[in-house]
Parts: structure tokens; sequence; C-alpha cells
């Protein structure tokens, strides 16, 4: 089984994008994040239309997440636990059934946090402590499981071109690394990393200043695996081409293929 995890950066503006890498990648589950959509806007029956089960998680104008499933979605819920105030629509989960294993996914988009320090960094720092007690819950109750999503986390130094230009940015501040750290000792693997070792594995190039072409990039985007998932790892990537397309989004796929 195939997952993918895709910042779109607004259904609307990356339609087209979307369908056309879909199309050529065939994941069997995408997890979506930056919908930029209500849920009765989304273009459900588009994607229905190619075999996609269909959820999502929306918000006007900002943020959204959303599950493309070609595998039966089961026991769907919709926010994080522990912020019963928090209203922004930032994460999804569903169980898919596989023909050995059921795997609960975990769809996430997890605050920027800038300015910092401030209240958005705050609010970022107590969203990862939800985000581990989370897993923490999942571990303990031996269900396999998959976070993946946009984790607005620079996790080491080599997961970004220039780290001297991020050192105060809440992408890679050490309080936001350290938090991160903290979910990923619960015994969560980083996917992409047991594969990809090579400099400049990079998810995401900003639309100023002539990044892409620069490959001024930074690796924003993770799947977590929890070590029942993780024994089941096949391969992983990174659709890194489709970044050159027309109207790309500022982010790419990553994806991971199990044996389930």
């Amino acid at each position: 089984m195939k997952i993918a995890t895709f910042n779109i950066n607004g259904i609307k503006a990356r339609i087209g994008a979307l369908t056309e890498w879909l199309t050529e990648a065939s994941p069997d589950v995408a997890i979506l994040q930056e919908i930029k959509s209500v849920d009765e806007a989304f273009p459900h029956e588009h994607f229905e239309d190619m075999g996609y089960q269909v959820e999502t998680h929306g918000q006007k104008s900002f943020n959204g997440v959303a599950l493309l499933s070609k595998v039966p979605l089961e026991d769907v819920s919709r926010g994080l636990p522990g912020g019963a105030e928090d209203d922004q629509a930032r994460y999804i989960e569903a169980t898919v059934i596989g023909e050995s294993l059921a795997v609960r996914i975990c769809g996430l988009y997890l605050p920027n946090g800038n300015p910092c320090p401030g209240p958005k960094f705050d609010y970022k720092l107590g969203w990862m402590a939800r985000l581990r007690d989370r897993a923490a819950d999942l571990m303990a109750k031996e269900t396999p499981f998959l976070m993946a999503g946009d984790y607005n986390i620079i996790p080491q130094a080599e997961d970004c071109a220039c780290p001297d230009a991020w050192r105060e940015d809440a992408l890679f501040r050490l309080d936001a690394r350290d938090a991160f750290r903290r979910i990923m000792a619960l015994g969560l693997t980083d996917a992409v990393r047991t594969r990809m070792h090579e400099p400049e594995t990079y998810t995401f190039w900003d639309y100023q200043a002539g990044a892409w072409n620069r490959n001024d990039g930074i690796r924003i985007d993770h799947i977590l695996l929890s070590p029942m998932v993780a024994d089941r790892m096949k391969d992983v990537g990174i659709d890194a081409a489709i970044r050159d397309r027309e109207k790309p989004s500022d982010h790419v796929p990553v994806w991971v293929e199990l044996a389930l």
C-alpha cells in the first residue's frame, strides 16, 4: 500500500496539479494539508470519480486537511485530542484495513509558529505536546499507526540548505526541534531518513527569491511510523520533480510503501 502526504497549498489553485500527480503516482492513500476550503466547497465528486473516498476537515481560507483513499476508511475522526477550544482544522484520523494489518492514519498540519517568541509559537509547542500525547496513547494501545503531514519542523541542520538563515525561525528553533525529538523518542521512525541519506533532501522550496532554481530548500514534510508499521516498510520517496511544473505547490509529496 502506497501512502503519501502532500501540502497542496489550496485545493482551488492546485486541483490540476494534484489531479496530475494522483494520476501518475497513484497512491492508495493521499494525506493532504492546506486545502484552504470548507468541507462543503471541497471538490469531493472530482476525486470520487478518480476512485478515492474523500474525508475532509476544512476551514475557510486557511489550514484544512483531507484524506483521499482507494481503500475504505473506517472510524474517521477530526481534530487533535486535548484541544476542546482549538478551532483550527489541522488534524484528521482514519483506519485503513490491509490484507494483513490495519493501520491508523494520522494526517496533520502542524502550526508554523512564527513570529516567535510569542503566542503563535506557544500554540505550536502546545500543539506538539498534544500530538505527543496522542502518539503515546496509540503506542500504549499497541495500535499500528503513522503520523504524516507538514510538520513545519526542520529536524536537523542537514535538512535545510542554509541552516544559519533559520536559527531563530519557529521551524528550526531548538525548543521546537526538542519537541519533535520527544515525539520521535516514543519509538517512531522517520521514514525518509531510513533510506534517503543524501544531502539536499528537501520537501519545500519557497516561491520567493528563486529558491527552487537555487535548490534553497528545507525538509519539513515527514512520515513517522510506529514500530509495527516501520517493520512493514518497503520503500520511501520524495516526488520533488513536480515542484518544477506549472502552478506548483511550494511543497512536494512524500510517500511510503508498506507491505499491508
